[in-house]
């Protein structure tokens, strides 16, 4: 793809098929072939590049392309001149398409644009029906199955891209991260130009609006800061992906664990003044530090967990002490500590989440 070496030898090879195989299409019917690309393009509306693969597309004719049908306003050719026709084999850029189609849809000329308007209707109508699901009766597992899935962490974005090949590449990729923690919506995709409209969806929708290869269009930085809404645009396709990973983690915030630092014995304890009792105790191992948080342990049972007040060494005031040293303790609203019980000093660390 980068030197085109080897091309040639490719093209000398599906000539030569034809040939062999006595390929052939008849130019003198009403065309059909494939939608290439499509998109739509400011001053021209929704523009498809089609390949003719049977008949020839005219000027004029009437055309269908799934749920989107018109007449074709113009046809320009590989090299961006106006042609008036396109023979079989032929790919064409065509306007007049009352929408943009999919990237892959066949699409054909009929006799009349009330039939193709008619055909189209019908399309869509079948693709509504075919989205729209069979309602259920609502039943307890369903309600909890409901308020389960409502407290999954959610990220909603609403993606705009220049072409229709360009949006359906990145929502299969988008479809391709994986999470059991967190869910990703796409609550938009479609081509264009970011508009205010988009904004506002997305503000009710509370989503990320996502750009590849788009602009924003006139007040849509005003209205987006006015709604809170962020957009982001970009011209790379791996980077978009990479930043929709990240904002699926960050929706899911730091994972917390645990990090015990060290394990002490309470040896004997200590009457200071009226009400106060401070622990005295070896450091069997790791060590102590006066910002970690503290668990007593009797047995298999905890009996506190918080910080501690005081730490020190002998008579003085430490920020920290270590294996095989003694210390006095004192807890943060508990004195209850007896003899033999386990102190452990422990940390929560926030570590990076996975999907």
């Amino acid at each position: 793809a980068e030197t085109g070496e080897g091309i040639d030898h490719l093209l000398e090879m599906i000539l030569l098929q034809s040939e062999v195989l006595e390929l052939s299409s008849n130019p003198n019917k009403r065309a059909s072939g494939f939608v290439v690309e499509s998109q739509l393009e400011p001053g021209m509306g929704p523009t498809a590049h089609l390949l003719v693969t049977s008949g020839t597309l005219k000027v004029g004719d009437a055309i269908l392309c799934g749920q989107h049908s018109g007449r074709v306003r113009a046809l320009i050719n590989d090299h961006g001149a106006k042609v008036k026709s396109a023979k079989p084999s032929t790919p064409v850029k065509c306007l007049g398409l009352s929408g943009v189609p999919e990237a892959g849809a066949e699409f054909a000329v009929l006799k009349s644009d009330r039939k193709a308007k008619a055909a189209a209707q019908n399309a869509a109508q079948a693709l509504r029906t075919s989205q729209r699901e069979a309602p259920r009766k609502a039943s307890l597992d369903d309600l909890f199955s409901q308020m389960a899935e409502q407290e999954t962490a959610e990220l909603k974005i609403l993606l705009k891209a220049d072409t229709q090949g360009s949006v359906e590449a990145i929502v299969h990729s988008l479809r391709q991260i994986e999470s059991d923690k967190i869910t990703l919506n796409i609550v938009l995709s479609n081509t264009g130009n970011i508009t205010t409209n988009d904004i506002m969806l997305a503000s009710a929708s509370n989503a990320v609006v996502l750009g590849f290869h788009v602009a924003k269009e006139s007040g849509v930085d005003a209205q987006a800061k006015h709604e809170g809404v962020e957009v982001r645009l970009h011209q790379v396709i791996y980077e978009l992906i990479d930043q929709v990973r990240a904002a699926m983690i960050g929706v899911l915030g730091p994972r917390l664990e645990e990090a015990v630092r060290g394990q002490a014995q309470v040896r004997q304890v200590f009457e200071v003044g009226k009400n106060n009792r401070v622990a005295g105790c070896l450091i069997l191992k790791g060590t102590f530090n006066a910002k970690h948080r503290i668990r007593v342990k009797r047995l298999d049972e905890v009996l506190y967990e918080g910080g501690i007040l005081s730490l020190k060494h002998f008579q003085d005031s430490v920020a920290e002490v270590r294996e095989a040293q003694e210390c006095g303790i004192r807890l943060d609203h508990f004195d209850g500590y007896a003899e033999g019980d386990i102190l452990e000093s422990y940390e929560i660390e926030e570590l990076e989440q996975t999907l």
